[in-house]
């Protein structure tokens, strides 16, 4: 939604969207939450659904007229998919072709061949970071896992030693880098430089991956010690395949979009000068969109044809990438509604009224409000969405690296010990062959260890920079 169009609003709407007092604002804002959380958990609606049926209960609950409503959240909605859309299909393009041309199997091959059984987690982790980098959280599981459980049964290690560490790489990508779809919409919401985001993501991002994959897995493999159930172990992409892509080429293309955004944010901080040629230069080819473009085209180039494709098969492979996001599009959009109906109503503004009375860090605010609807909703990108609704406010007087940090708060808070309520949870199990107690020993436990020391990262970062 334009600042226009916002200001249009306000001037529009009744009395009671500008002058409600904090006790109605705040019964409305956990009413709206409550009836998300009842539709997802217990009548198992729908993210889409139940985010959209909040956004309408909590403008009712505000005392807001429901057309201004409904206003509201349309606009929110378009201007969400307008802002992160394409860069989901996009990403979510790469990453199909990454697993399709056996690009991901060849990574994995060729540091596996490389590693021992000291550096074998330390090797778990590096592959899921990278390959986490363009694939969805859910498409990263499913293309890992069959690796995660060959490497701990030939080579007769712990699952967990082996697991925890893929899972942390996978997670710590999902929650804290863009372009994923969480960071990305948090970006949008508060109006955070994406370069910037990127680059501190990484940063808060490796010392994290570390903690919580290898060191911890020592500790998970002791608490739950199961073997690599052998029913779990499917057919790798590759397999049918006469040949596949490079390790050098496909982590080139891999890292392409990465290294063009940090470009950007880089060349930003040593010109500084918008009118400047280079840096005008650098503006577009570092632009989310044209680094995300780039990246695919390239793999077409780099993944599709050395694996063989045709010209036919490489289309159908754009097709079936964009077709598994609809939901995650829609559950994205529904989230930039339901912010936008935070702001008009006046909640961002008693956000920030109630963090300057109860002197309440800004970023740690964020992190307990994504903490409080990851638990509940179970969803990392539904926490994601409502939380930088609520403290997008917050970063309107903040320099470009703290309205980043506040990004990398709401999403480190995103993935607080996930459990029951969570779709990974019991994706984690299954695969993994655990009860609901050894999940919960591991994969729960590794969630809250990423969650905490990323959020601690944070503070120290906005304490130094």
């Amino acid at each position: 939604m334009t600042r226009l169009s916002v200001e249009m609003l306000a001037a529009d709407a009744p009395e009671p969207i500008t002058s409600a007092g904090h006790a109605q604002l705040g019964i409305a804002v956990l009413a709206g939450i409550a009836v998300i959380v009842l539709l997802i958990t217990k009548f198992k609606l729908h993210a889409f659904l139940s985010l959209t049926i909040g956004s309408l209960a909590l403008g009712a609950f505000a005392g807001a007229p429901l057309d201004k409503v409904i206003t509201s959240f349309s606009a929110g909605l378009g201007s969400t998919v307008a802002g992160v859309g394409v860069l989901i299909a996009l990403g979510a393009i790469l990453g199909k072709m990454l697993a399709d041309s056996g690009g991901a199997d060849q990574i994995v091959d060729t540091i596996l061949a490389k590693a021992n059984g000291r550096t074998m987690p330390w090797a778990m982790v590096l592959i899921a970071s990278v390959i986490g980098l363009p694939l969805f959280f859910e498409v990263g599981v499913v293309l890992l896992i069959p690796v995660v459980l060959m490497v701990a049964k030939r080579g007769n290690y712990s699952l967990m030693r082996i697991g925890i560490p893929a899972l942390a790489g996978l997670s710590v990508m999902h929650g804290l880098v863009p372009p994923h779809p969480g960071p990305l919409v948090a970006i949008d919401a508060v109006g955070a430089n994406l370069g910037v985001t990127l680059a501190l993501g990484v940063l808060v991002a490796v010392p994290t991956v570390v903690i919580a994959g290898p060191v911890f897995s020592k500790y998970a493999a002791r608490w739950v010690d199961v073997p690599a159930p052998e029913r779990m172990i499917p057919q790798r992409p590759s397999e049918d395949l006469e040949r596949r892509p490079g390790f050098g080429a496909t982590l080139a293309t891999i890292l392409l979009p990465v290294v063009l955004m940090l470009a950007k944010a880089l060349v930003d901080i040593v010109i500084d000068d918008p009118e400047h040629n280079v840096q005008r230069v650098f503006d577009v080819i570092g632009s989310p969109l044209i680094a995300l473009l780039a990246a695919v085209l390239v793999g077409i180039l780099t993944l599709g044809m050395p694996a063989g494709f045709s010209k036919e098969r490489i289309s159908s492979l754009v097709e079936k990438g964009l077709a598994p996001i609809a939901g995650i599009l829609l559950i994205v959009g529904a989230g930039g509604g339901f912010k936008q109906t935070l702001i008009d109503t006046g909640v961002g503004q008693m956000v920030l009224d109630i963090s300057e009375d109860w002197s309440i860090p800004a970023l740690l605010l964020a992190w307990l409000i994504a903490v409080a609807i990851r638990l509940a909703t179970g969803s990392a990108t539904v926490a994601t969405v409502s939380a930088a609704g609520l403290v997008a406010p917050l970063a309107a007087d903040m320099s470009t690296t703290h309205a980043a940090l506040l990004v990398l708060a709401i999403g480190a808070g995103s993935l607080f010990f996930s459990h029951v309520n969570d779709a990974g949870f019991w994706l984690v199990k299954e695969y993994f062959g655990l009860n609901v107690g050894q999940t919960i020993k591991t994969w729960s436990i590794m969630e809250t260890i990423i969650s905490v020391v990323a959020g601690a990262l944070v503070l120290l970062l906005s304490l130094i920079i």
